[in-house]
This record gives C-alpha cells, sequence and structure tokens, in this order.
C-alpha cells in the first residue's frame, strides 16, 4: 500500500496547519477561540438557574452528519428542558479541549463529544473527571472517564468495504482518502486494512483529506489518481471514510467524463444517498445519525441517574447499505434522509 500526498495540497495544507496552530500577537488564546465557536443560535454564559445544559464540541459542524447528530441530540435535550450549546472546533484538538473546559466553567450538566478520539481529549477529559460532568463520545471511542460512546467507525464501514471488494471481484486498485484526527475515520481505515489483507491482488493509495477542505481535497486527490489510470486500465474504485470526500471525488469524475470507477461513502448523508440514486456513487452506509443523537442523550441521562454504579458502554444504532438494488425502496422507507438537516 502506498501513500502519494498531492504536492499542492500538502502546501495549503501545511499553510493552514501554520494558520490553526498559531495564536498570532493580539488575537484570542485557545480557550477564547473556541468560545467564540459557539453557534449564534447558543448562549455563551452559564446554565440559566435551575436549567440543565448539555454541552456539545463538534470536529466541524458544517459537515451534514455532525448536524444530524446535533440536531437529534439538541430535540431530545430540550424535550427534556435542557439547554444546548454547540462548539465547532474546527477540526482542532486544542480547540476541543479548549470547548469542554469552556463548558464546564459555563456549569454544563453533561458534554457530548462528536468525532475526536478519546486520545486527543486529555485536558478537556480531565477537567470534566474533576468537575464530575459525564462525558459521552459520538464515534471517538471509550476511555478516559468517558460513559458512553456510539457511533463507532468500524461496524459502520465493514459492510460497505465488503461490498466494494466484491463489486471489484478481489482485484485493482482504490483511493482511499482518509482522516486521522477523527477516531470513526482511524477505525474505518482500519476495517478497510483488516479486510484488504486478504485481497494481495487489491493496491491502494492513501491520501489524508482536511477538516476544513475534505471536499477540495477529495477531487484533487482523485484527479492526481486518475492521471496514470485510463478508462479500461482496470478494475478501479474511490472509497471515502466519508461520504464527503468521495463526493469531491465524483466531481472530479464527472470533469473527466469517467464512469468507469466505483465510488463508496460511509454515513449515507443527503447528498450520497442522492448520489447512489442518479449512479455516480456505487454505495454508503446510511447511519441512522439523529437516532444516536436521542440515544446518546438519554444514555446521559441513564449514567447521571446511575451514578457511580454506572459502567461505561457502547450503544451503537445499526447502519443500513444504500446501493442500486435497493434506493428507491430506501428513499421511500426514509425519505427523510434525502433531506438537508434543518
Amino acid at each position: 500500500m502506498t501513500r502519494k500526498p498531492l504536492a499542492s495540497a500538502l502546501l495549503v495544507g501545511a499553510a493552514l496547519m501554520v494558520s490553526a496552530c498559531s495564536t498570532p500577537t493580539g488575537t484570542s488564546s485557545p480557550a477564547a477561540t473556541a468560545a467564540e465557536s459557539v453557534a449564534p443560535s447558543t448562549s455563551q454564559s452559564p446554565a440559566a438557574e435551575g436549567k440543565k445544559l448539555l454541552g456539545m464540541v463538534s470536529i466541524t459542524v458544517n459537515d451534514s452528519s455532525n448536524a444530524r447528530f446535533i440536531k437529534g441530540a439538541t430535540a431530545a435535550a430540550e424535550a427534556a428542558g435542557w439547554e444546548v450549546s454547540v462548539i465547532d472546533a474546527h477540526g482542532n484538538a486544542d480547540e476541543a479541549n479548549a470547548a469542554i473546559q469552556n463548558l464546564i466553567q459555563r456549569k454544563a450538566t453533561a458534554i457530548i463529544d462528536l468525532v475526536f478520539p478519546v486520545t486527543s481529549l486529555g485536558a478537556g477529559l480531565a477537567a470534566a473527571q474533576a468537575a464530575n460532568v459525564p462525558v459521552g463520545t459520538w464515534g471517538g471511542g471509550l476511555g478516559n472517564g468517558v460513559v458512553a460512546t456510539n457511533g463507532s467507525g468500524g461496524p459502520q464501514a465493514e459492510p460497505v468495504v465488503k461490498q466494494m471488494v466484491a463489486d471489484l471481484g478481489g482485484k485493482g486498485q482504490i483511493l482511499a482518502l482518509t482522516y486521522h484526527t477523527g477516531q470513526v475515520c482511524r477505525d474505518r481505515e482500519q476495517v478497510l486494512d483488516d479486510i484488504l489483507k486478504g485481497y494481495p491482488d487489491i493496491k491502494v493509495t492513501k491520501n489524508e483529506v482536511r477538516i476544513p477542505g475534505y471536499l477540495q481535497d477529495g477531487a484533487q486527490y482523485a484527479a492526481a489518481w486518475l492521471a496514470g489510470k485510463p478508462a479500461g486500465s482496470g478494475p478501479l474504485a474511490i472509497w471515502g471514510c466519508w461520504d464527503d470526500p468521495a463526493l469531491g471525488a465524483i466531481s472530479s469524475l464527472k470533469q473527466q467524463g469517467r464512469t468507469d470507477v466505483k465510488v463508496y461513502g460511509q454515513n449515507g448523508n443527503a447528498d450520497a444517498i442522492n448520489a447512489v440514486k442518479d449512479g455516480t456513487m456505487t454505495a454508503t452506509s446510511y447511519a441512522q445519525v439523529e437516532e444516536e443523537g436521542k440515544v446518546m442523550f438519554q444514555t446521559l441521562l441513564d449514567a447521571i441517574q446511575a451514578g457511580a454504579s454506572w459502567q461505561p458502554k457502547a450503544v451503537e444504532v445499526p447502519v443500513i447499505v444504500v446501493n442500486n438494488q435497493n434506493v428507491e425502496q430506501f428513499i421511500k422507507d426514509h425519505p427523510e434522509a434525502i433531506q438537508a438537516p434543518q
């Protein structure tokens, strides 16, 4: 397996990393930056007197799956009479740690981490443990005091990867669009690697996308990868560790008029389901993300009620693989799946 990073993308990525990781003179500290990232509809002040606060720290609020989870958890929390505050950490673990600490200062009753692995949230989780505030993760795994997780990447990736291998006939070439800052993508990539160990005739090229920038990176990496692979050169596939990088790759396929490359995603966002319907995406796994948000909030309530007797657990909601064989029926059964989150 090889990694062939696109030079121009790396240069842009390096510039963004320098910008994201440095604090120019006269600008806010990381904690202040994270606090300022709260969505406009949320409050910066401590929870209202007598009202509980659910804080959510998202790896990116612009991703439709993050938005769907937030919608589900928000609906459940507000129905229970809680306030909700959402902080966008812009793909930056330092911002995520600062955001959790900020929520602790604001007297949050419970916190949900969206996608950041628990191993990258040491400072934030330590603050939560010291304040006895329960933290759940969506795709971030267990450990470091986290009480529950769901949306784990491995179980969601396996059926799609197996379909991809079968569609390729066990041979050919795959462009894998990865992302190592998020635990979900790490887990999905591990599933990909484990399955492909049994298929030595499949060659994999890995390129890592950025947040923000995943659509553009998907398009650029696909264009570079296709350069030496003319139509008819063999079974070809593009796999995204979530839908959006794969959708970015589809834009390059359309520009080049390529219909010989199969494309696979994960999460089943509205654009991906429509892409399966129109034939530009081969398959995606539809994660019932809004339901995951509701389940996570209820699990946090259960953990609070149980107190010291609570045992950390995974509370997974099964995915549905959507492909050309079932997409029409799927849309009939789940019309909400092709509607963008409100």
